[in-house]
Formats: C-alpha cells, sequence, structure tokens
C-alpha cells in the first residue's frame, strides 16, 4: 500500500468500521478518512458525490449500514431496505465517478436462505428463500454485492465483497435489549456476578450452534482481500458470484459459548437454559475454504477474544450511561 493513498471508511464509528481503522492506522502510513453523519449523509446522493468530489479518495471500505435485531428489522423493513440501498447505491457509484479503483463491501451472512446447507458457501447465494424476518436488510445486501460485481464487470473496478460470520469485539452493541448473543450474556454474567446472583437463565436449550469472529480478525481479513493481487482474487472467484466468507470455520454450541463467558467473567453461579425459548436455526456455519486457499486464516481465538472483549467492556462501563447500553 503507497504512503500516499487516501482511504475512506464509510461507517467508521460502529464496532467493523473503528475496527478497520485500528488495523489501517497500524499497518500502513496511508491518510484515513472519517466522517460523520452530520458531516455527510450516506443516504443522501448529493452530500456523497460532493465528499468524493472533494476529497480525493483512493480506496474505500465500505462497511456503514442501518443495523438492527429482529425487533426492529420487522417493526420498521422499509427503512432497513431504503436506507442500506441507499448508502451502498451512492457511495459505490461515487467512487466510480470519481476514478477510485478499489472499494471493498462488508455484507452479512443473513444473505444465505434460511435452509442453506452447513457449511455454507459462497454458492448458496439466491439458491433458496431468506429469513422473513431480516429479508429486506439481506436483499439490500445482496444488491451490495451485485453492484460490486456489475462495476467490475462493466468497467473494470476492483470492488469485492466479504461476507463476516457473527462478530464480536470491542464496540460492540451491549444494550439489555437489542444486542446480540456475546455481548448479551457478557453482560448478564457481569451483572450478575457484581450482584452476587447465584444463577442465570440462557434462553434457548443450548443445543444450537454458532460461529463467531473477533472484528479484528475481521478488519484483518477485510485489508487482506482489498490489497489482494487482482490476477490471485481472479482465479478463486467468479464475476457473478465474487463475494468471500469471513469466519473461523469452527462453531461451538451456545452451552459451550455461555459456559466459557462464565469462565472468562468470573461468574461462579449456576447455569439454566430455558427450552421454552426460541432456539432459532440449530446450526450457522461458514465454509472459509476460499478464505483459507486466497491465504488468510482467523487468528484470535474464540477464548481470547472474549477476555480481550471483556476488558474492553470493563474499561468502558462508564461510556454506557449507566450501563442502558451503547446503541
Amino acid at each position: 500500500m503507497g504512503h500516499s493513498k487516501r482511504i475512506f471508511v464509510a461507517g467508521h464509528r460502529g464496532m467493523v468500521g473503528s475496527a478497520l481503522v485500528r488495523n489501517l492506522e497500524a499497518n500502513t502510513d496511508s491518510e484515513i478518512i472519517t466522517r460523520t453523519r452530520d458531516e455527510v449523509n450516506l443516504a443522501n446522493q448529493a452530500s456523497v458525490n460532493a465528499f468524493f468530489a472533494e476529497n480525493g479518495i483512493d480506496q474505500v471500505y465500505l462497511a456503514a449500514a442501518k443495523v438492527g435485531g429482529i425487533h426492529a428489522n420487522n417493526t420498521y423493513p422499509a427503512e432497513f431496505i431504503y436506507e442500506n440501498l441507499m448508502i451502498e447505491a451512492n457511495i459505490i457509484e461515487a467512487a466510480h465517478q470519481n476514478g477510485v479503483q478499489d472499494l471493498l463491501f462488508l455484507g452479512s451472512s443473513c444473505i444465505y436462505p434460511k435452509f442453506a446447507e452447513q457449511p455454507m458457501r459462497e454458492d448458496a447465494l439466491l439458491t433458496g428463500q431468506l429469513e422473513p424476518t431480516n429479508e429486506p436488510y439481506a436483499i439490500a445486501k445482496i444488491a451490495g454485492i451485485k453492484l460490486c460485481e456489475s462495476y467490475h464487470r462493466q468497467y473494470g473496478r476492483n470492488y469485492r465483497s466479504v461476507m463476516p460470520t457473527n462478530l464480536y469485539g470491542p464496540g460492540d452493541n451491549f444494550h439489555p435489549e437489542n444486542s446480540h448473543v456475546v455481548p448479551a450474556l457478557m453482560r448478564r454474567f457481569h451483572e450478575a456476578k457484581e450482584r452476587g446472583d447465584e444463577v442465570v437463565t440462557v434462553w434457548g436449550s443450548g443445543t444450537p450452534m454458532r460461529e463467531f469472529l473477533h472484528v479484528d480478525d475481521m478488519a484483518a481479513a477485510s485489508i487482506y482481500v482489498m490489497n489482494m493481487d487482482d490476477k490471485v482474487y481472479a482465479e478463486i472467484t467468479d464475476p457473478m458470484l465474487s463475494h468471500i466468507n469471513v469466519g473461523t470455520g469452527i462453531d461451538c454450541t451456545i452451552r459451550e459459548l455461555a459456559e466459557t463467558l462464565a469462565e472468562v467473567i468470573g461468574f461462579e453461579g449456576r447455569l439454566e437454559f430455558d427450552a421454552s425459548k426460541p432456539d432459532g436455526t440449530p446450526r450457522k456455519l461458514m465454509d472459509v475454504g476460499k478464505l483459507e486457499r486466497l491465504g488468510w486464516t482467523a487468528s484470535i481465538s474464540l477464548r481470547n477474544g472474549l477476555e480481550q472483549t471483556y476488558a474492553w467492556f470493563l474499561e468502558h462501563q462508564g461510556d454506557f450511561k449507566g450501563l442502558q447500553g451503547i446503541i
């Protein structure tokens, strides 16, 4: 990477975007460009066009998105599909119009069919029905992949896409109602330890299997794919099936996750599993063979990653507005 490059990280305040900024700042002398929503409204075409025209951007990491849990996706499906389509379309088109050759779009594993064969390979895309609760969001992410492929096919742009598995790490959302499983359980065990509770109840049977990737590994993989030689990338991808899964290739049961978290946090009470609560999909694992063949594998174990994340949680408790959560 040349020292003179100006790299725009869209969505730098999110968990993934902030990890990208950390990694880029530590490993390159390039100038990292960020903007808040007040400075550039990514859902507004004129605002995005003006930003690119004025800033001479060389590379773009497109990590910006409207995200939320099941309740938010079910309640505001129009906003989820509209805003995500606008963000990605505005950025990709403006990047092209302003001569940006390199762009990386960050998607989500929800692009795959609800009943995709496990582990989920890249070629499972568009082979079945999506999970209904987040279909609008997933459709927008699929559109982002196809935008990147189309600009590559028509204009020769190096616009690539990566699809992460379940992410966790510093900067995660610890909201008591809207967070995902790792931060939700981490906060619950921490508060139970502080109160001296004897029991923590975990939703579901504990048998579903999930894969978890530390966000710093996700950032490292993203930068690796962004800067991969064109010929190497072309040899292992197809112009109309170009996205690459990012994960560990290893999963665990929710029970195993909960037991590891309890140890990391120091909760010495008893775990109970409420089987009356929904389990969700029995298994959700990414096939990461393509990324491994390209020369990259995850380096942060789940145990070490959880320890790092808990240390960050403890350090930033004062920022949570009385532990009301990061939203």
